[in-house]
């Protein structure tokens, strides 16, 4: 029997989705865990695994391509697993590797040898120079994964949360403030404007919420 009141039937989908996942993609995605096995998210018992797929999620929810998707996997390959920029250009190609670099915190500067203010104005600066699309894409998903974390967080337990981070909620502020406008005016895409929406809900909590005595 036909039903008039049916919805019309939408335009024919694309058979394939923008970007599709291979072998690559599996093997980005096995040897990320495999890199990040011991590691948890910051102050939690969850694997830290699930950051890196919830920012390759977002690479590709923002329109990225099979290759930031992996790059998006393997983001913090270099700068927490120390990594070396050669085995990833040799398992996954230069293009790959060049956008790991780009994610990481720039060359010369360890963590034991910089304070974190000194670390993150380097890696603004830095941002604000010459970095690929590619690059931006995956910067822009870490910074909102990890920004809606830290919301969360800051509303579920209020200012003890900030006891597990190596600067304080002003500094905080800052640098996500910072982030949110640079990668504004380098990336427009669905990512950085949530991460702008993300960054002023969580600039009204810190400034609503005091400091711990």
């Amino acid at each position: 029997m036909n039903d008039s009141t049916s919805a019309a039937v939408p335009d024919a989908l694309p058979a394939l989705p923008t970007a599709v996942l291979g072998a690559r993609f599996s093997e980005a995605v096995r040897w990320a865990a495999m890199l990040h096995a011991d590691d948890v998210r910051k102050g939690t018992r969850i694997a830290y695994v699930s950051h890196l797929l919830g920012v390759a999620s977002l690479v590709l929810e923002d329109g990225g391509s099979e290759e930031e998707a992996i790059a998006a996997m393997l983001h913090d390959a270099i700068e927490d697993r120390g990594t070396p920029e050669a085995e990833i250009r040799a398992r996954f190609g230069q293009p790959i590797a060049d956008i790991v670099v780009a994610c990481s915190e720039p060359p010369g500067l360890t963590r034991g040898a910089a304070t974190w203010r000194e670390r993150k104005t380097a890696y603004l600066a830095y941002l604000e120079g010459s970095v690929s699309e590619s690059a931006l894409r995956v910067t822009a998903a870490d910074k909102l994964h990890n920004a809606r974390s830290i919301l969360s967080d800051l509303r579920d337990h209020g200012p003890a949360m900030w006891d597990k981070f190596n600067a304080p909620a002003a500094d905080q502020r800052w640098y996500y403030t910072e982030l949110a406008r640079l990668l504004a005016a380098k990336h427009d895409g669905p990512t950085v404007r949530e991460l702008q929406r993300v960054v002023a809900d969580l600039v009204s909590e810190i400034d609503r919420t005091p400091p711990r005595s």
